[in-house]
């Protein structure tokens, strides 16, 4: 009883505007670590509730911002999805990590976290025990850029722009990106979350690609169908004259709905998620997100 009323007073809290999603992070975290997790299962829920808000962040931007801001980031995602794959790869074979957790683990570090984990998961195969670890070695580090990738901005006065391209390229899950690039600026906010979902476009690429490595003939693949919605919630703001209002409400709730998501995320980490990560999934989780975290930085640093 009193856990359902401390979880309902959190989740309640984060509808105020004294919350943002990286307190709403830490909020959940500190509730899961101390009472538990939430009375009811959240992973459905906080799945669909991201999409509708990334949708909802969709009003805030005019069509030609959101081309543009694809357009400069292709070259970044090519090159660092492709990186990160061989180096996972390699980093594996030295660490004598499981081929399978593996490639979960640079999948979901090249391209968007624990969406990528999940739609390559079923092609090759992987058990339940390499999902969690890879999921729980990729939700720690995001709840750690989450906080950290602003300070790092604010301290090496990157740009709007730069700090936009950098959160969608190094931090790995949408959630994530948008609450670090929330927190920096609103400009910042429009470029990476339409940077990151162009980058999750390579999810289809990416099953393709590893049905053929594992020599899965029949590879499920899970279509990002939500950044679609995105784009045309860009496109209506872009020619449909609504009243200002209307489109400010609606990105207004989309942003509230961002941080119920990062709570709810938070509050379903477990005691016994964090100890099945184990030593060396996370140095290698670790590693690829350092070199790729220096190498997107290096980059914007040098041509942005």
């Amino acid at each position: 009883m009193i856990h359902s009323i401390v979880f309902a007073a959190g989740l309640l809290f984060c509808l105020t505007p004294w919350c943002s999603p990286p307190i709403a992070l830490a909020i959940g975290l500190t509730m899961a670590l101390t009472i538990g997790p939430p009375p009811f299962k959240t992973s459905r829920l906080t799945k669909r509730l991201l999409q509708i808000s990334v949708v909802g962040l969709g009003f805030s931007m005019n069509l030609s911002s959101v081309i543009a801001a694809g357009r400069r980031g292709i070259l970044f995602t090519v090159a660092t999805i492709a990186g990160t794959l061989l180096l996972g790869y390699l980093l594996g074979r030295a660490l004598n990590i499981g081929h399978g957790t593996a490639h979960l683990i640079s999948s979901g570090t090249a391209i968007c976290g624990g969406s990528a984990i999940a739609a390559v998961g079923p092609v090759i195969g992987a058990s339940d025990e390499e999902m969690s670890v890879s999921l729980g070695t990729v939700f720690i580090l995001n709840s750690i850029a989450l906080f950290l990738f602003p300070v790092i901005g604010r301290a090496l006065h990157l740009t709007q722009t730069q700090f936009g391209i950098w959160a969608a390229i190094a931090i790995h899950d949408t959630s994530s990106v948008v609450g670090a690039a929330a927190a920096y600026g609103k400009e910042a906010l429009q470029i990476a979350t339409t940077v990151k979902l162009t980058r999750a476009l390579w999810i289809v690429p990416l099953t393709l690609a590893t049905a053929f490595a594992f020599r899965r003939k029949s590879a499920r693949i899970a279509w990002p169908w939500f950044i679609l919605f995105f784009v045309l919630a860009s496109v209506v703001r872009t020619y449909v004259a609504l009243p200002v209002a209307v489109y400010e409400t609606l990105v207004h709730l989309a942003r509230i709905g961002l941080t119920v998501t990062l709570f709810l995320i938070g509050a379903a980490l477990s005691r016994r998620s964090l100890a099945a990560v184990g030593v060396r999934p996370l140095i290698l989780g670790i590693a690829l997100w350092i070199v790729i975290s220096a190498a997107g930085l290096w980059a914007v640093l040098t041509t942005v």
